[in-house]
């Protein structure tokens, strides 16, 4: 199982917002000994985004979507997973509640009472109308859930709502899980061109199962000037020897090595 992650909004494509998804989930993985596969970022498209959803579902794949589940005429991310699965949409009864204790939480906080059937209270229930079968992922900043459906879950756009609900979803996946150690070694190379190196790496990923290779060229790297950073990283237990290799094969090409990062 893959894992990979869904940032949607218009606002996101053309700079009015900055996103910070992307770095926290590779954070939050990593705090649990996971990597990030993929990332894309999609407009609020509601055609593309059924048929970028529609692949996410069979894909098997651990998905997080970020964005665009709101109840405003911008927001398509729920009718398109809909749309994906072939499900009708329906008010999820227990995110109905939820909600409807937010909207009493305010009214409380303003001095106001209210009721559910009210023009504003059912506009918010609309937050809460979910793909048919769908579960909730919960929401402690304000208790207006995200939902998931097999493997794809679905959260909203707002970083403090966001974060700790990919958390939660990374938390129902404790067989993915791993051992958090030093799971990427290089070494910043000089004095060699990045194609007479790649023999060397591939014999490094073909010698070391769990393991790959990278090479991070720079033409002015503001401490080490023209060099390539040449490393391993994956399988805890293989990363040593592989990186022992990958050195050994360096030094006997006769580069120079300036320094070597652990991470």
């Amino acid at each position: 199982m893959q894992i990979g992650l869904l940032i949607i909004g218009d606002e996101i494509l053309s700079a009015k917002r900055q996103d910070s998804h992307l770095a926290k989930f590779i954070e939050l993985l990593a705090q649990r000994g996971m990597q990030l596969a993929w990332a894309q970022y999609l407009g609020d498209d509601r055609e593309l985004l059924t048929a970028r959803l529609r692949e996410a579902f069979a894909s098997g794949d651990l998905v997080v979507s970020c964005g665009g589940i709101g109840a405003t005429p911008d927001d398509h991310t729920r009718q398109a997973a809909a749309a994906a699965l072939g499900r009708p949409l329906a008010l999820h009864p227990e995110a109905r509640e939820l909600i409807w204790q937010r909207i009493r939480q305010m009214a409380r906080e303003q001095g106001k009472t209210v009721t559910a059937d009210e023009p504003d209270s059912l506009r918010r229930f609309e937050m809460g109308v979910f793909p048919d079968g769908a579960g909730i992922v919960p929401n402690p900043f304000n208790r207006i859930p995200g939902f998931f459906v097999g493997n794809v879950h679905f959260l909203p756009g707002f970083p403090v709502m966001a974060h700790p609900m990919m958390a939660w979803v990374l938390d129902r996946y404790p067989q993915l899980h791993r051992e958090v150690g030093v799971t990427e070694r290089s070494l910043i190379v000089q004095g060699a061109m990045e194609a007479s190196l790649t023999p060397l790496m591939e014999a490094i990923e073909a010698g070391f199962a769990g393991i790959k290779v990278f090479s991070l060229p720079s033409v002015d790297h503001p401490q080490w000037g023209r060099c390539i950073e040449l490393g391993v990283k994956g399988d805890a237990q293989r990363l040593s020897p592989a990186y022992d290799a990958l050195k050994q094969g360096v030094i006997q090409f006769g580069a120079s090595i300036s320094t070597e990062l652990v991470r």
